[in-house]
């Protein structure tokens, strides 16, 4: 069985910080972001699909944090066909657009913009991957990213981009996923050693995705979003708000182990990000791991 690493979607978000989660002690960035490593051998940064980060915030999480410590980092709306505030380009760029007043997509964009927003969005990354603190780029791609031939040349035009670093892959687009495409998915994701992320989100609706997991490559990645009956909610505390239950968490241990059993490593974050929810989860699904048998990495014991 491969290794197991458990984190959560983002450690700085607002529910969090007033959930009571962080002792009295840990109240700056650095010391948030220590007190994490200290639970976690794993994190996801989401904030950078809002805002690109910029080279010293990660070189600020890479020297807080222990040297095994793992980032996984979302890509940038603007890299994944998401609709981008023009406030979140970088400001020489707006003004060579003329400071756009409505939310851009890539295609609006001259090809010279696009291509500098890649050559920053990846330099910014270099201190994470340098260190071995880079486990992926995440590429969520949006429900109007259908399967396609077009679209396949663009997953891979964003591996080719990100190398060496790594990219994984989750699609908010069913059709990827159904009966029909599945097989055909998986087999150009191994193909092309692009790993999947299996999720767990609610169904139903048009971003829906059935709760496959597989390994296409070394890494396979699982994404736990809840089952939150607000999940169209543009506030986040309602559109994540969830809280797995013993019962449901047994079940995606068993599946996960599974799954580590046909890769090399595994990632695994839960993403219901509502007040402490997300770390609760994610420390007994760890737990119930390791009750399992599995090979599950714990955090640190050592600092920065």
């Amino acid at each position: 069985m491969g290794k197991i690493l458990v984190g959560t979607a983002s450690w700085t978000d607002r529910s969090l910080l007033a959930s009571g989660w962080y002792p009295p002690e840990a109240s700056t960035p650095e010391t948030r972001l220590g007190y994490y490593a200290s639970r976690f051998p794993l994190v996801e940064v989401d904030a950078t699909y809002y805002n690109p980060p910029s080279r010293r915030t990660a070189e600020l999480w890479r020297d807080r944090t222990p040297k095994d410590f793992t980032f996984n980092v979302k890509a940038f709306s603007l890299l994944t066909g998401h609709p981008t505030r023009p406030a979140a380009l970088y400001r020489d760029l707006r003004a060579v657009l003329g400071e756009p007043g409505r939310a851009l997509y890539r295609r609006d964009l001259p090809p010279e913009v696009v291509e500098e927003v890649w050559r920053r969005f990846l330099a910014a990354l270099e201190p994470l991957h340098e260190s071995g603190k880079l486990g992926a780029v995440l590429f969520q791609f949006p429900q109007w990213f259908p399967p396609g031939g077009a679209n396949r040349r663009y997953i891979l035009e964003c591996r080719d981009r990100c190398l060496p670093m790594r990219v994984c892959v989750e699609f908010r687009n069913a059709a990827w996923m159904d009966e029909a495409a599945r097989r055909d998915t998986l087999d150009f994701l191994a193909a092309s050693d692009v790993p999947y992320v299996g999720v767990d989100m609610p169904q139903g609706h048009p971003s829906s995705v059935p709760p496959v997991l597989a390994a296409t490559s070394d890494l396979a990645v699982v994404r736990l979003h809840g089952h939150s009956e607000k999940w169209t909610s543009r506030v986040i505390e309602e559109r994540f708000g969830y809280l797995y239950s013993e019962e449901e968490l047994r079940h995606w241990a068993g599946r996960i182990a599974d799954l580590a059993g046909r890769t090399v490593t595994t990632h695994v974050l839960t993403n219901n990000c509502c007040a402490d929810n997300s770390q609760r989860n994610a420390a007994r699904l760890a737990e119930l791991l390791e009750e399992r048998g599995a090979d599950v990495v714990g955090p640190s014991a050592g600092g920065p």
